[in-house]
């Protein structure tokens, strides 16, 4: 992709997020963005488009854009038609997606390991108990009906209430990020779909997940049940406060985007533990943040560019 290209692409976002429109579109701008800059949630740590090699020059010209997308040719008649080159969920094409039959067992497990293969190592994710849980945990179990055909595809998919299930390249970054060992025992904030907490549970002994939203959190409660991920305790709560009961926690992986690390959640952390949090304003992106606690010391590191939906309170 060429540098006007990439401009291309960016005006015809701008247009979608700037029609008042249903929360689908603006995912549907995301997931064409995560399309071109797969790496990090949408842009390349690696910078491996020497054309577009500049993420703060992205960053800046979105934003700008977004300043003017009312005065940008084709924003007022409302969205263009998105190019096949770029796979979405759109509404068609998962209406097409359901009519279709779905796959046999043996295909979901063939498209998984490619997803892993493909998506996963080829971006530099190495830890084996990783990729075994992206390897095991059947994505399209947490994935709508109607997105279904597009589970293991390099993008992120709504799973209803204005949230999504993540990239699962993303997915298998934050967990080798917080370094998960068997016996571990780790509180996820934000449980959406249940897809984050199946592939801990995988890896470590005990998951504590916490879901503000009510109707996702029984959903995934449901569903987890269904696939024998029994030892994933669940809450309805804002997670913003954790989950004190259980605390302390060898780690804590979040799904959503506060705009600044809750101090409730660095305090549940067990010494020697990990926090992987995206922080950050809302609709634009945010940066991925690695907080340890090592003898009474808090530190933190950041682990590149990403975009979350924000972290819903109460």
């Amino acid at each position: 992709m060429d540098y006007q290209q990439a401009v291309e692409q960016v005006r015809l976002y701008l247009c979608i997020i700037t029609l008042r429109g249903a929360q689908v579109n603006r995912l549907e701008g995301l997931s064409r963005l995560q399309t071109m800059w797969p790496n990090e949630g949408i842009i390349e740590r690696e910078e491996r488009d020497p054309a577009m090699s500049r993420p703060a020059l992205r960053a800046i010209l979105m934003i700008a854009a977004s300043l003017f997308a009312a005065a940008v040719p084709g924003c007022a008649a409302g969205p263009q038609p998105l190019p096949t080159t770029f796979p979405i969920p759109s509404a068609q094409a998962s209406r097409t997606a359901s009519a279709s039959a779905t796959p046999p067992a043996d295909s979901w497990t063939q498209s998984r390991l490619a997803m892993v293969r493909d998506q996963i190592q080829a971006r530099g994710v190495a830890n084996p108990l990783v990729l075994r849980a992206m390897e095991k945990v059947p994505r399209h179990a947490f994935v709508p009906e109607r997105y279904r055909e597009e589970s293991y595809r390099d993008y992120p998919l709504p799973i209803g209430e204005g949230q999504t299930i993540s990239q699962p390249y993303i997915v298998a970054l934050m967990t080798e990020l917080i370094d998960p060992k068997p016996g571990d025992r780790v509180l996820e904030i934000g449980t959406g779909s249940g897809y984050q907490a199946a592939v801990l549970a995988e890896i470590t002994e005990e998951v504590y997940s916490v879901e503000i939203i009510e109707t996702l959190a029984h959903t995934a409660r449901a569903r987890l049940d269904a696939l024998g991920y029994g030892k994933v305790h669940s809450n309805v709560a804002d997670g913003y406060f954790g989950w004190e009961e259980n605390a302390p926690y060898d780690a804590i992986v979040v799904t959503a985007a506060p705009d600044h690390i809750p101090q409730p959640l660095v305090g549940q952390l067990r010494d020697g533990g990990r926090l992987v949090i995206p922080v950050g304003p809302a609709g634009f992106f945010q940066t991925l943040w690695v907080v340890e606690k090592q003898g009474g010391k808090i530190t933190s590191r950041s682990a590149g560019a990403v975009t979350f939906v924000p972290l819903t309170r109460r």
